[in-house]
């Protein structure tokens, strides 16, 4: 996003008959290009680096630099192109802000808050003609009200945290003024008093209609939400180069992201993958996924479904390691091949995983949502907090269940818990697991899977069959 600085600084000088470079307004609108991918979607630079940068900025920047003094000859007619992307992206934008108000809780920079509702006022600006002026402002007033209702402010200021000041959620480059960034999510205000983004109608969100399920192909994301929460499935963004074998950043390669939840972010958190991931333990060392290879994301009817293979790899760390959102590196030793596969509808998730060329010994670790402040079920399957309901639960194999904490690993909280499946390794064998995530009481969901194909039976009687991912 830093070339759209100098940019819109060159912009300016030139319009004021100062000293610019056309080499570099020509260098930099290709190096935007080059970060585009389908659906509308943009990269924020050449790894998989999907987050809430897309709309805050690779999209919000061009339409405000159009607008700009002698941008238009600058443009050579490629604004029409930019706001057609912004159009594509805020189709899928507006299905991952939760009831609520919260956006995905997912991606570097979350200081900046409500600036993620800066996309659905830039699409109002733009005048996108998808989505109506009533739901892009509708949109973006939840997102804003959602920190206000939580009381963001301290003493009247932003400080660096989530719903409170919580500093462990800094980046690298982050200062105490980062979070004014947030001032992107007011930018509506621009708009005068008398355009339609002001009169029309509010149209509620989807998350707010019902439950939903959408598929996303750049980030390879599976979307669905029921009782106002938006959970993904991920899996295709990492944040990392393909191919690489790096660690798992929290903020970007856990298997699952969701509207009430948060990645855990203690220095353990950077190191060892729990919370929404799928791990080999091999010498009593946690396996990475990052970087994983995206086999594909869909629908099938009222399920998002979504599939990836990875290389399972521990980590010799290196030292001085600066995070700024990608893993952590150092020597990666491959221990066996792991393919997952994502079938989820409502609250459920179901997740088939299948290993391949495990040593003798492996075992298997499969992590929920995290929830902060919860009391443990007794037989250590779930976690409940403040209505919030997190369980893990094996289909058609045995396991060891229990609940694992961490402290001060969350911005929601001081206590985070985590329900864990532990089992020896099946190599070559397809597992399943029923992972949950709900404001009500969990109910339960089976699975059959019967040579290439898996289907699903949901709690209200329901049915997906699902292909399985072919295996080389």
């Amino acid at each position: 996003n830093w070339l759209w600085f100098r940019l819109v600084v060159q912009t300016f000088l030139r319009s004021v008959g100062g000293p610019w470079s056309p080499a570099d307004v020509e260098a930099d609108l290709a190096l935007h290009d080059s970060f585009g991918r389908e659906g509308g979607w943009m990269s924020d630079g050449d790894e998989r680096s999907y987050d809430h940068y897309v709309g805050w900025a690779l999209h919000l920047y061009p339409v405000l630099w159009a607008r700009m003094t002698g941008a238009s000859e600058l443009a050579g007619g490629r604004t029409e192109n930019d706001v057609a992307a912004l159009d594509r992206y805020l189709q899928d934008a507006i299905h991952l802000v939760g009831a609520d108000g919260s956006p995905l809780i997912q991606g570097r920079s979350l200081i900046y808050r409500f600036a993620a509702a800066a996309p659905f006022w830039i699409g109002a600006i733009a005048e996108v003609p998808s989505l109506s002026a009533g739901a892009l402002r509708h949109a973006a007033n939840r997102i804003v009200s959602h920190f206000d209702d939580h009381g963001v402010l301290d003493d009247d200021l932003l400080t660096i945290g989530w719903h409170h000041e919580w500093r462990p959620l800094a980046q690298s480059y982050s200062g105490p003024g980062s979070p004014y960034w947030a001032s992107k999510g007011l930018i509506g205000l621009a708009l005068p008093a008398d355009h339609p983004v002001w009169q029309a109608d509010a149209e509620p969100l989807p998350s707010e209609r019902g439950d939903t399920a959408r598929a996303i192909a750049a980030p390879g994301w599976a979307v669905t939400s029921a009782d106002g929460i938006v959970r993904i499935a991920n899996h295709g963004t990492d944040h990392a180069t393909a191919g690489s074998l790096v660690a798992d950043s929290p903020l970007y390669a856990r298997l699952g992201y969701s509207t009430a939840t948060s990645p855990l972010l203690d220095e353990r958190g950077w190191r060892e993958p729990l919370e929404q991931s799928v791990a080999l333990i091999a010498d009593g060392t946690a396996t990475h996924r990052a970087a994983m290879e995206l086999i594909g994301v869909g629908t099938i009817g009222d399920a998002a479904v979504g599939s990836s293979t990875w290389r399972a790899h521990t980590i010799a760390f290196g030292d001085d390691q600066v995070r700024h959102g990608s893993g952590l590196v150092g020597d990666a030793t491959v221990v066996a091949q792991v393919t997952a596969c994502s079938i989820a509808r409502g609250a459920h998730e179901i997740r088939l995983v299948r290993v391949d060329g495990a040593p003798d010994g492996t075992r298997i670790r499969w992590g929920g949502w995290p929830i902060v402040g919860a009391t443990v079920a007794a037989d250590g399957s779930a976690v409940t907090s403040a209505g919030l309901t997190s369980r893990i639960r094996p289909l058609g194999f045995d396991a060891e269940s229990r609940v694992e904490h961490r402290t001060d690993a969350s911005p929601f909280g001081p206590d985070a818990a985590v329900p864990v499946l532990e089992a020896p390794v099946s190599d070559g064998r397809w597992l399943a697991v029923d992972i949950v995530l709900t404001t009500g009481s969990p109910a339960d969901a089976r699975v059959d899977i019967d040579g290439e194909a898996a289907t699903v039976t949901w709690p209200d009687g329901a049915t997906t069959t699902v292909p399985l991912p072919r295996i080389p």
